[in-house]
């Protein structure tokens, strides 16, 4: 089958379009014909191996243990192995899958969940990974409850973008921060407000809200503690910046170290699954209040041009990876509330 492989770190053209063996499914698992897959910060630090703390976790000391990069992604499942009663041939699903980036690719099945009715695969293989993230961090971390201020920093990013609408659907008056060329963007997806970094310092204490949500800031602890109310909840879910060690992990430990002597809350998330995010997920989009914003597709092939255009930071939402040639234009989704259409 094609895929996309990568046998040792390093910048974009470490990774080849070639020939790999079909993977199987294992006990538990399911196997699953990928149409689409998604592209996000995530996959260009493994792939750069950098920082250097991702290979310490276990990806790989010296070059990558996972040879088929990719972990997002939506498709058919094509076989199943025995146990596995949640999922039959031909059932449409999303979810986190190892080596997502080929035409096949296998997970267990709980880590799949039914597509959402009313998107393209395109769409939904956006959904799993930022939108899991972006609830985790409203409901778990920031536990944003209903006519609270939210402050969104990043809101035009892939994670961003669902942050600002699930925060929304939980009744809450939430601010967007990006640049200037998004404004339009992060307005139409649900914000009641919208801050241009480039020409306005929201840190400068003018106003402040019940929770920060900063999607991969680079902005000092001591200047967001300001624009947080007095007893307010940052939740800081990830950085780049930081240098090669240890990337952006540096200010959400030292927010952690920090909280239990101040009225603030100041929170680092960290990854964790939890088993109902994705049928969370799925309801959130079939209900209408959640629609996955994708900028641009790339055909599998192309899956280096994806993942520098992303770290270009000129990305509004998310990119994809499609499996099927010469990717189609992609026409951005309506606003939440709003008729999404059904899969074509």
């Amino acid at each position: 089958m094609k895929a996309i492989v990568q046998d040792s770190y390093g910048p974009a053209d470490v990774l080849a379009y070639g020939e790999v063996d079909r993977p199987e499914a294992g006990p538990g698992d399911v196997l699953v014909r990928v149409h689409a897959a998604g592209v996000d910060r995530g996959v260009w630090h493994l792939m750069a191996g950098l920082p250097y703390l991702v290979r310490i976790m276990g990806y790989g000391f010296r070059r990558p243990t996972q040879r088929v990069p990719g972990m997002d992604m939506a498709g058919t499942v094509e076989a199943t192995s025995s146990g596995v009663t949640r999922f039959r041939p031909g059932d449409r699903v999303f979810g986190e899958i190892s080596g997502a980036y080929a035409e096949y690719a296998s997970a267990p099945a709980t880590s799949l969940e039914a597509m959402p009715a009313n998107l393209t695969f395109e769409q939904a293989a956006g959904l799993a990974i930022s939108g899991r993230t972006a609830l985790r961090a409203v409901r778990e971390m920031g536990e944003v409850t209903a006519g609270q201020r939210v402050l969104v920093i990043g809101a035009s990013g892939g994670v961003g973008s669902y942050a600002v609408q699930i925060a929304k659907s939980y009744g809450a008056e939430v601010t967007g921060v990006c640049s200037t060329s998004k404004v339009d963007l992060v307005r139409s997806i649900g914000a009641d407000h919208v801050i241009d970094y480039t020409r306005e310092d929201f840190t400068d204490g003018h106003h402040q809200y019940d929770v920060i949500l900063d999607m991969g800031g680079n902005r000092p602890l001591r200047r967001l503690r300001r624009a947080l109310a007095e007893r307010g909840t940052l939740v800081i879910v990830g950085g780049e910046s930081g240098g090669r060690w240890l990337g952006g992990i540096g200010r959400g430990v030292w927010a952690s170290l920090l909280s239990p002597i101040v009225a603030q809350r100041l929170r680092m998330q960290l990854p964790e699954e939890r088993p109902d995010d994705l049928r969370v997920l799925r309801e959130l989009v079939e209900a209408g209040k959640v629609t996955p914003v994708i900028d641009r597709t790339f055909p599998l092939e192309r899956a280096a041009d994806a993942i520098q255009y992303l770290v270009s930071g000129k990305a509004r939402g998310k990119v994809v990876l499609t499996m099927g040639g010469a990717a189609a234009p992609t026409r951005r989704p309506p606003a939440p509330g709003t008729s999404s259409g059904r899969p074509t």
